[in-house]
């Protein structure tokens, strides 16, 4: 596998999940290709199934391996790449940072389904269900019980997975004015001082394509 990894995502200004393995790579210093396919409309794009046995994105390439699924793509990078500590050393911390992984990747429905990640928004609160309201409070108590243990400035210490899924979750925070907690400020401006985030940002914000179903 000597030739550089493709990495395809679509609209940075949406695509909170193609955001989630980008940004662990550029942290990690991983060389790699990036491919970006748009949404042809609010479901997706039919070309993603020329890469993608799902039709969705994110995938990874390596070589003759195919990967979908942001955090099937992180748990790959962390056996490809074990000394770049995609998770952490210690064995508990490990476990812990996967379970917050997973609590992402599986929950939270309600605060993804009413407030889409949009890099261009202004910043404004909308009115949220109280389901959201349930979301941003677990949120809060997750990442203030993590930076506590850890130290910070990342969740458990070191930028590692765990951060890589809730990367999206600070720009759904700050843009729909959903917490003034301390550990979320305090977590936010660690994420938003990171060159790789701000990479993501100003190519996000420069995008002229318009997803209407993401225009919260």
């Amino acid at each position: 596998m000597s030739e550089k990894m493709r990495l395809h995502i679509t609209n940075k200004n949406y695509s909170s999940w193609s955001f989630r393995p980008w940004i662990a790579m550029k942290v990690k210093g991983i060389d790699f290709e990036e491919v970006l396919t748009l949404f042809d409309d609010d479901a997706g794009n039919p070309k993603f199934r020329e890469f993608s046995p799902t039709g969705k994105v994110p995938t990874l390439v390596d070589g003759e391996l195919t990967i979908w699924e942001s955090l099937a793509i992180l748990e790959y990078l962390a056996d490809r790449f074990p000394e770049l500590g995609f998770w952490p050393d210690d064995m508990a911390a490990r476990a812990a940072a996967r379970a917050v992984a997973c609590e992402m990747h599986a929950g939270f429905t309600a605060l993804r389904s009413e407030c889409p990640t949009n890099w261009r928004r202004p910043v404004r609160a909308i009115e949220v269900s109280e389901g959201v309201r349930r979301d941003v409070a677990r949120i809060e108590q997750l990442w203030a019980q993590c930076l506590e243990k850890s130290g910070g400035p990342f969740l458990f210490g070191d930028f590692c997975n765990a951060d890589a899924m809730y990367a999206p979750v600070v720009n759904r925070l700050e843009k729909y004015e959903l917490s003034s907690h301390r550990a979320v400020a305090a977590y936010s401006a660690a994420m938003k001082a990171l060159p790789a985030w701000m990479e993501w940002e100003k190519a996000g914000i420069a995008e002229p394509w318009i997803v209407p179903a993401d225009e919260a």
